[in-house]
């Protein structure tokens, strides 16, 4: 049996959190009280009335309805109305509904009792018409208070997760060169500094790796930029698809240069990675018909190594890297050179 019929309105877009109406749940095996607290209610627009005759039923209807209250009659056949009680405290469903005991019983010790297990209120039936509203009305809207801002919580937890991942998202995009989808040169700086700062506690040595596409300028000139850039992402492909060791970093320094950078790592050991490298981008066999060392494109490496002191900068090891590189194009490019 249902009276005032309210639907619960729908989750506000920018709080997160519903509106609801008030719902009653009369469990009580006697019909006539029913229709008593029925007519009761009838006034009141904003509070919907059910009924449930049968207490083993209760629970479950209560879990499909969701009241915001549960008016409990005390004494009933099968199950009493403490027992029920404790049913409803340990069911997940029911746990934190408000519920109000209605009985004919005023002893103390058996509203003690009623408490204890967790009633929020205790009624003499059938109490006042206005006095029963003005309880349901209290009760109820504690619960949705708290329903609320149970809601609003977690929607506040869900926007803080969304937004985290998008400002990482965010984060990672603007670490990423647009074009080849490897690291940027801010992100290098970035990594650089920080292995740099980790290489001066540890006492670690760090190298850094810089290349260059040998006569990118003459391949861009006769092949035209839009496969020009299609080669820089195949040797991009390829660089991160060598240097694979869990810490280091593959990125685009700039126009057609890139560079590597290896925490712990030695001079021989970069070296090593360099050829690597070198030997890779050969093995594409990207056609250039322009240049003056290979019929593909090919590279030229410079490496550096250093183990940072407080004397020293990043800025140093990038500088003896490049110093590398001039050599390594001045001794006829395709070829590696090292410093350290």
């Amino acid at each position: 049996m249902t009276t005032n019929q309210l639907n619960d309105q729908e989750t506000d877009p920018i709080t997160g959190v519903r509106s609801y109406g008030i719902k009653v749940l009369l469990v009580d095996d006697q019909r006539i009280i029913a229709e008593a607290v029925r007519r009761d209610l009838a006034e009141a627009d904003d509070i919907e009335f059910h009924y449930c005759s049968d207490p083993t039923k209760a629970i479950k209807q209560a879990a499909e309805l969701k009241p915001t209250l549960i008016l409990q009659d005390l004494v009933m056949p099968e199950i009493d109305g403490l027992m029920m009680l404790r049913f409803y405290r340990v069911a997940p469903e029911t746990a934190k509904i408000p519920i109000i005991v209605l009985s004919t019983k005023e002893e103390p010790e058996t509203k003690s009792e009623a408490f204890a297990l967790g009633a929020n209120d205790y009624l003499v039936k059938l109490p006042d018409k206005i006095e029963l509203i003005a309880r349901i009305r209290y009760h109820s809207q504690s619960y949705i208070n708290q329903l609320q801002r149970d809601e609003a919580f977690r929607a506040l937890q869900e926007s803080q997760k969304q937004l985290a991942e998008a400002n990482q998202a965010l984060q990672k995009l603007s670490s990423l060169d647009g074009l080849t989808g490897i690291a940027n040169r801010r992100r290098f700086d970035e990594f650089l500094e920080a292995e740099w700062r980790r290489g001066l506690r540890q006492a670690q040595p760090l190298s850094v790796i810089i290349l260059d596409i040998d006569f990118f300028k003459l391949y861009n000139d006769h092949y035209g930029h839009q496969q020009g850039d299609d080669c820089l992402k195949q040797v991009a492909a390829t660089l991160a698809g060598t240097a694979t060791r869990e810490g280091d970093l593959v990125a685009r320094y700039g126009g057609e240069e890139f560079t590597v950078v290896l925490p712990e790592t030695e001079a021989e050991g970069a070296w090593a990675v360099a050829e690597e490298l070198r030997t890779g981008v050969q093995e594409q066999k990207i056609p250039h018909a322009q240049s003056k060392v290979s019929e593909y494109v090919s590279i030229s490496v410079g490496t550096a190594t250093l183990v940072p002191t407080q004397d020293s900068k990043p800025a140093e090891i990038v500088a003896l890297a490049d110093k590398a590189l001039y050599l390594a194009k001045q001794e006829g490019r395709n070829r590696v050179m090292g410093h350290g």
